[in-house]
């Protein structure tokens, strides 16, 4: 398991997403499911794309700060949510808040440590894991 996204936690997402395009030149795009309507759901979020793909690294997202202590929260694919969660429990942890469905996505949740950081789980659905297959292979194909 390893860590795939993070997350910067904002109180005005829009100016954050400024700050980090002049900045680090990133790619922020405000994220819509087609024909779905989630920001009542999970409120205004904001794909962020750190650079070349070719390259080390990992993208994220940006989004309205939920907690006045939030920080910045990096998110773990497992490959069994349910299971995972308990694990945390059962190591001193705790789950905040609800499973999150998130469509074309997968089941995720957010958790705290022993320590009280916060980290985020997913459980990615078939049809994501399938769409990021197909993303390498073209990746791949265009390094050739």
């Amino acid at each position: 398991m390893r860590v795939i996204h993070f997350e910067i936690n904002a109180d005005k997402p829009e100016r954050a997403a400024e700050f980090y395009r002049r900045v680090f030149n990133w790619d922020i795009k405000k994220w819509e499911t087609p024909g779905e309507d989630t920001s009542k759901e999970h409120g205004d979020y904001w794909m962020v794309m750190t650079g070349d793909r070719k390259k080390p690294g990992i993208d994220g997202g940006l989004m309205k700060r939920m907690d006045k202590n939030a920080k910045t929260v990096n998110t773990i694919d497992v490959e069994n949510l349910d299971s995972s969660i308990e694990l945390v429990k059962q190591s001193g942890g705790k789950m905040i808040g609800e499973k999150l469905n998130i469509p074309s996505v997968g089941w995720m949740c957010y958790c705290k440590d022993t320590e009280n950081n916060i980290f985020g789980m997913i459980q990615m659905s078939p049809e994501a894991i399938k769409n990021m297959k197909k993303q390498s292979k073209k990746a791949v194909k265009k390094r050739k």
